[in-house]
């Protein structure tokens, strides 16, 4: 009966971390971008040097929670070469529990282009792409509202 309900409590938690952040090259953001199934696409492009970004990573994450259908991915614009500290702001954020990724190409102008070509590169951005490929994108500082009117 405890191996039973050992198993059933590891099968049933939250993930205590999700893995270090996987890189991001030019060949793979047409998978990143590309429409969901069901439900809606979060990618949420952020950086270490941005202001907001901590907390519109916990704004989205709380969301996601509340909305199943709802893939959130957290997207780095900082290079590879920095994914120790990208993970250790993630964790000490206590924000580790999603999927992330960060850029591996050497032109990063080229990769915001390729994620979405009406985006300048301003972090935060929120990127939110809809089951029939509909798109709506936000930069800045995201509320409860901001976030309810862009995922629907």
């Amino acid at each position: 009966m405890r191996r039973l309900l050992l198993g059933a409590a590891i099968l049933l938690a939250p993930p205590a971390f999700a893995a270090a952040p996987q890189p991001l090259d030019s060949a793979s953001v047409p998978a990143l971008v590309a429409p969901p199934a069901k439900g809606s696409k979060v990618l949420a492009l952020w950086s270490l040097d941005c202001a907001y970004c901590e907390e519109n990573l916990a704004a989205l994450r709380t969301y996601q929670r509340q909305h199943p259908d709802t893939t959130l991915i957290y997207v780095a614009t900082d290079p590879m070469r920095e994914r120790e500290a990208l993970e250790a702001r993630l964790k000490q954020a206590r924000l580790d529990d999603v999927p992330s990724r960060a850029y591996a190409d050497a032109t990063p102008d080229r990769m915001n282009f390729l994620i979405d070509p009406t985006w300048g590169g301003e972090t935060p951005r929120t990127l939110v792409i809809h089951a029939d490929g509909s798109r709506k994108a936000f930069s800045g500082a995201l509320t409860a509202e901001r976030i309810a009117k862009l995922v629907p």
